[in-house]
């Protein structure tokens, strides 16, 4: 039996809408995701609510009313404590591979089991183990004062996901003072270019939605720097 948010297939090849998680106490003006939120086509916040005294299974059901509403291929892009919000989401709904979520981009996942740990990043604990039913990067900087970056690694080792070093800048937010986070935009850049990739856009007879969907993503620079550095990899 097809899961109850699977998508039409037709529906896989376009467009996908990025919906950003934020973690505790949201994410401010300065922030990248609200960078990312008022730069980007298709890019929305999931109002998990609660912000500073989060439950885990309200937030895992918001999130799961965003992706319901959708109703078209998702990637999100989630903060801190939203990284865990994500793998709850997947370990209660465990929807098919790709569908309707094509992607994840966790960043800086918080160590919710440590000793003394806030009581409520704790609430978030255990951490689920199972890998997730989608591409997914997770981004981990190495003087995070909230993970050790081995940490980071297991948890990218048990979620499936591609581990990506974010270098020395904190818990990667307003003030490790990245801005617009360029590393990250280039990381969600092959995520949505992957995506095409897998469901042909880009080549013959694709349909008029699925070019104005590759040349609005297309036309974003972080997009053309992530083509181009893929092209020199390839030399």
């Amino acid at each position: 039996m097809a899961h109850h948010l699977e998508l039409d297939r037709t529906r896989l090849a376009e467009d996908p809408l990025i919906l950003l998680v934020p973690g505790l106490n949201n994410s401010g003006e300065q922030h990248w995701q609200t960078r990312w939120e008022r730069q980007l086509p298709d890019c929305e916040r999931v109002d998990l609510g609660m912000w500073d005294d989060p439950h885990r299974n309200t937030w895992v059901n918001k999130i799961n009313l965003a992706v319901h509403r959708a109703r078209r291929p998702v990637i999100l892009v989630a903060h801190s404590l939203g990284c865990h919000a994500v793998s709850w989401w997947a370990e209660y709904e465990q929807p098919g591979y790709g569908n309707p979520v094509v992607g994840a981009l966790l960043v800086a996942p918080p160590d919710v089991e440590r000793e003394n740990v806030d009581e409520r990043l704790a609430r978030f604990a255990p951490t689920p183990r199972r890998a997730l039913p989608f591409p997914t990067f997770l981004a981990a900087s190495e003087n995070d004062q909230y993970c050790s970056l081995r940490t980071a690694r297991s948890l990218a080792s048990d979620w499936g996901a591609t581990f990506a070093y974010a270098g020395s800048i904190g818990h990667i937010n307003a003030e490790s003072g990245i801005e617009d986070w360029a590393f990250g935009q280039l990381l969600l850049a092959q995520l949505l270019r992957e995506h095409r990739n897998r469901h042909g856009v880009g080549r013959e007879g694709e349909t008029a939605t699925r070019r104005r969907a590759a040349a609005r993503y297309t036309r974003l620079p972080w997009v053309q720097s992530a083509e181009r550095a893929e092209q020199g990899a390839d030399l």
